[in-house]
C-alpha cells in the first residue's frame, strides 16, 4: 500500500498543476474529475495508514485482541475500496453470472468430470451464500453431464467465478477402466456475466424460436407439454435452450438471458482481439481453450497453471473449497493490473 500512497500523492500533485493551466473546456472537465477522484483515494489511503498506526499502539496494550481485529477489518475494507477506485471496472463487477460446463476430451469420463465440477461449484456457491439454478442440462448415460448451464446469483459471484474460465483437466483411474490405468480427460468452463436489456440489443427478427417437449425430471407433465424452448440467433448461429421451468414463457425469458450473455461475450471477444496480447492473456480473462487447472487424483494434487500454484489437498478443492485458490488468483491479478498502471 505504500507504493499506492506515493503514486496517488504524485498523481494529485500533477493534477493540481494542470488545474492552473489554460486548458480547453473538455480537458479541464477531465482533469477536474480526475483530481476529485484521486483526492478521494488520497484521503482513503491516509485513513488506511492511520489505522495501521492505531493498530501498533493497541499492540502494546494487554487484552487488545478484539480491538486489533476490528482495526484489521476496517483496514481491509478501506484497502478494497481503494483498489476498487484505482482499478478499471470489468463486465463482471456487481453482476450475476451464467456458468456453462461442457465435457471435453475423454468420453464418458469427461462427462463424469463435468459433473464433479458442477457439484464443486454448487458447494462453493453454498459456502458463499449464493443461489444457483440449473437453466439447462444434458446428462450422459453414466450420470455425468455432456453440458450444463447454471445461473449463479449473489454478492461478488462474478468477481470470483470469472477466474474459473478455461479448460480443466483431470488425471485419475476412471470407473469404466478395468485395467487400473490413469486417464486424462478435460472439461471446459465458461462464465458469462448476466446482461441487462439495455446492455445489448437483440432484434426479434434475428431469432428463430422452437418449442419441444422437455426431458428429465418432472414426470408425465414434461412429456406431454412442449414447454422447453430453443432459441437460434440467425446472424451468429448461437443456439440456447432452457427446460428448467414448466412454463414456456419462463423458459423463454431465461433462454433470452443466456442468449444476451453469449452475444455480449462474442462481441467482447471481437473487441479483445484489438487489445495487446499482454492484456488479452491476463489472468481472469482466460480463453476457453486455455488449460488453467489440473486435478490429479493419484497424487491428491491440484495445480493452477496460471500462477504455478500447487495444493496437495484435492478433496478439499473438489468438495467446494475454492477459497484455497481463487483469492490467490485475485491477489495476483490485482498485482498485475497495478504494474500495468505503473503503481508498483
Amino acid at each position: 500500500m505504500e507504493n499506492i500512497r506515493d503514486w496517488v500523492r504524485s498523481t494529485v500533485e500533477e493534477l493540481e498543476k494542470k488545474l492552473v493551466e489554460n486548458l480547453e473546456l473538455k480537458d479541464m472537465i477531465k482533469v477536474s474529475s480526475d483530481f476529485t477522484k484521486f483526492k478521494e483515494i488520497e484521503s482513503l489511503t491516509n485513513q488506511y495508514f492511520e489505522l495501521l498506526d492505531e493498530k501498533e499502539l493497541w499492540k502494546e496494550e494487554p487484552g487488545s485482541e478484539e480491538e486489533i481485529q476490528k482495526i484489521d477489518g476496517k483496514a481491509e475494507s478501506l484497502a478494497n475500496e481503494i483498489l476498487t477506485l484505482l482499478l478499471p471496472e470489468d463486465e463482471f463487477k456487481d453482476r450475476n453470472v451464467f456458468l456453462e460446463i461442457r465435457a471435453g476430451t475423454g468420453g464418458d469420463e469427461a462427462a463424469l468430470f463435468a459433473g464433479d465440477l458442477l457439484r464443486m461449484y454448487l458447494r462453493y456457491a453454498e459456502m458463499k451464500n449464493w443461489s444457483c439454478e440449473i437453466i439447462d442440462e444434458s446428462k450422459s448415460d453414466l450420470g455425468g453431464y455432456k453440458e450444463v448451464v447454471v445461473r449463479i446469483k449473489g454478492k461478488n459471484s462474478g468477481t470470483y467465478m470469472k477466474y474459473e474460465r478455461g479448460v480443466h483437466r483431470v488425471q485419475r483411474v476412471p470407473v469404466t477402466e478395468s485395467g487400473g490405468r490413469i486417464h486424462t480427460s478435460t472439461a471446459t468452463v465458461a462464465v458469462l456475466p448476466e446482461i441487462r436489456d439495455v446492455d445489448i440489443f437483440v432484434d426479434p427478427k434475428d431469432l428463430r424460436i422452437d418449442t419441444y417437449r422437455a426431458s428429465g425430471a418432472g414426470g408425465q407433465y414434461v412429456n406431454k407439454t412442449e414447454s422447453a424452448i430453443r432459441i437460434t440467433h440467425l446472424p451468429t448461429g448461437i443456439v440456447v435452450t432452457c427446460q428448467s421451468e414448466r412454463s414456456q414463457h419462463q423458459n423463454k425469458d431465461k433462454a433470452m438471458m443466456v442468449l444476451r450473455a453469449k452475444l455480449y461475450d462474442l462481441a467482447k471477444g471481437e473487441q479483445d482481439e484489438k487489445v495487446s496480447s499482454q492484456r488479452k492473456n491476463q489472468i481472469g480473462s482466460a480463453e476457453r481453450s486455455e488449460k488453467i487447472r489440473t486435478y490429479n487424483f493419484p497424487q491428491n494434487r491440484v495445480t493452477d497453471h496460471r500462477i504455478n500454484l500447487t495444493i496437495y489437498n484435492l478433496q478439499a478443492v473438489i468438495y467446494g473449497d475454492l477459497d484455497l485458490i481463487i483469492p490467490k488468483l485475485i491477489e495476483y491479478d490485482i498485482e498485475q493490473q497495478l504494474k500495468e498502471l505503473g503503481i508498483i
